[in-house]
């Protein structure tokens, strides 16, 4: 994978994307120069002897005492250090490299302050593969994720603790086996630091990512799942769909007419169908998904934005030579879209729950019970599809808007409060669930097709069933049934499915 350079406020969303999946990381040289003299502004503006917030006085509701510059440094350390208060299980190490990706795009705009050394550290952590240990909880999305960043900056002082490689290790034994050390927090670094939206928006680019894979192996199982039903593509006509007018909708319409195109199952019960109308689950494909798609490219342009600005608190200005303060770390914006995204990856998983179960039941599929050869002797799908509504049910439950809640902290100082960072970590276990549900359709599906032969599918979706037969094959009687959900689950989320498909698919971002 090529290096990413980050080049801050113009990195793109594939460019995030490829950071997520790994890719190494550079910061552009031409950087340098404005890092170096927003920290030179720092120390203009502390020689004015004017009380500047988070510079020379405390912190949240300790705003109004006034901190002797003898003090500066302990102050930047020390708000690292309590500051440092997360608890849960570690947040996944691609999360936590894109958020450091994020922060570092972010300092190197000159507006925080930062000094050269304190940004080229992060840039030598992210390039010889140190990533903090952060703690997924205790954020409550404004006043910057301040306990997750915390984590991390304390990380480049010495603290806390470092995964290197399949190691975790102490921070400062970590640095040292890197040939990296520490540094000494100056005026406005700590601060600086902590203030920002990049864990939840890390966290809410991460589930877009996960969200749109889910998306595009969605259009796939849900194509073959037309086909195992024997169901019409007539609902996928253009024609219907330029007159609604959503783009995504017409989209999804073309990629599952595409997906299904030249299908001997399909012309098989092209003329003298006794059905008229196929189930929802199958006729409003386009509707359904195609606004799934509309939504999760709308969060996808907000955390765009997001990820390209800078969300500290108090901003430098260098032509004035001024700190001033405001509310850029709200998260609000990233709330927002980690809901649209939560609705999305659970309406993608609840439509492909409803044609798994019309897949198991005769009435409505036309095919044996369960899709076992011989049923009641073989109970064959029955419980992969009491699974799969499990699932469902769950992402329910979790899709609840976060962006609605709030709780005021620091005593009442951070009165309103956006919840984007508990907003965005459900999302990966979200996409998790959901792509179970899908690994179940495809399963199912291609179950189903198999009843047909010796009709086979479209071309691109017999490779769909043929990837799939490649290690799982077809259930004629019953068998140890999770290993073969394990195959369909690890050839989803290596990006087969939706690859195979090729320029079929449309794309979020």
């Amino acid at each position: 994978m090529k290096d990413i350079l980050l080049i801050p406020g113009n990195v793109t969303l594939a460019g995030w994307r490829d950071v997520y999946r790994g890719a190494p990381v550079r910061l552009d040289p031409a950087c340098a120069l404005h890092v170096a003299e927003s920290a030179a502004a720092v120390a203009r503006i502390i020689a004015k002897g004017e009380p500047v917030y988070g510079i020379n006085t405390g912190f949240g509701k300790l705003a109004s005492v006034r901190i002797g510059d003898e003090d500066l440094s302990t102050l930047q350390r020390n708000i690292v250090l309590s500051h440092a208060a997360g608890t849960g299980a570690p947040c996944p190490v691609p999360v936590v490299r894109l958020m450091m990706a994020l922060k570092l795009a972010s300092l190197a705009q000159g507006a925080s302050g930062i000094r050269p050394e304190t940004v080229a550290l992060m840039e030598a952590m992210l390039a010889k593969g140190l990533t903090p240990v952060v703690p997924a909880q205790g954020s409550v999305g404004a006043s910057g994720d301040l306990a997750p960043l915390a984590h991390m900056a304390a990380t480049m002082i010495g603290v806390g603790e470092i995964f290197l490689g399949d190691e975790r290790l102490p921070a400062s034994e970590a640095l040292a086996r890197a040939g990296l050390s520490p540094v000494d927090l100056g005026p406005k670094e700590g601060l600086a630091l902590l203030n920002g939206t990049q864990f939840s928006c890390g966290l809410a680019l991460a589930g877009l990512f996960e969200a749109e894979l889910l998306f595009r192996s969605a259009l796939v199982t849900g194509a073959l799942s037309t086909e195992a039903a024997k169901g019409s593509d007539t609902p996928f006509d253009p024609r219907i769909h330029r007159l609604r007018r959503h783009r995504g909708q017409i989209e999804v319409a073309d990629a599952l007419r595409g997906l299904m195109a030249d299908s001997a199952v399909r012309a098989s019960h092209r003329d003298n169908d006794a059905r008229v109308q196929d189930p929802y689950c199958l006729r409003c494909q386009p509707q359904v998904m195609g606004a799934a798609l509309d939504l999760l490219r709308q969060a996808a342009t907000t955390l765009e934005i997001e990820a390209n600005g800078v969300s500290d608190n108090p901003l430098i200005f260098l032509e004035s030579d001024e700190a001033l303060s405001g509310g850029n770390f709200h998260a609000e914006p990233v709330a927002f879209a980690a809901d649209m995204i939560a609705m999305a990856i659970c309406e993608i998983g609840s439509i492909a729950e409803r044609r798994i179960a019309m897949l198991v039941d005769p009435a409505l599929s036309g095919l044996p019970a369960f899709l076992t050869p011989r049923p009641g002797l073989n109970s064959g799908f029955m419980i992969p599809q009491v699974t799969a509504a499990a699932l469902v049910s769950e992402n329910k439950q979790r899709a609840y808007p976060a962006s609605v809640d709030s709780i005021p902290t620091s005593a009442n100082q951070e009165d309103h409060v956006s919840m984007a960072a508990h907003g965005a970590r459900r999302l990966l276990d979200m996409a998790g669930n959901a792509t179970a549900v899908l690994g179940i359709e495809w399963l199912a599906a291609a179950q189903g097709v198999d009843f047909h032969a010796p009709l086979q599918s479209s071309p691109t979706l017999e490779k769909a069933r043929a990837c799939l037969r490649e290690t799982v094959p077809t259930l004629a009687d019953d068998r140890h049934f999770h290993p073969d959900m394990e195959a369909a689950n690890a050839l989803i989320r290596s990006g087969a499915l939706a690859t195979l498909a090729g320029d079929l698919l449309p794309g979020v971002a």
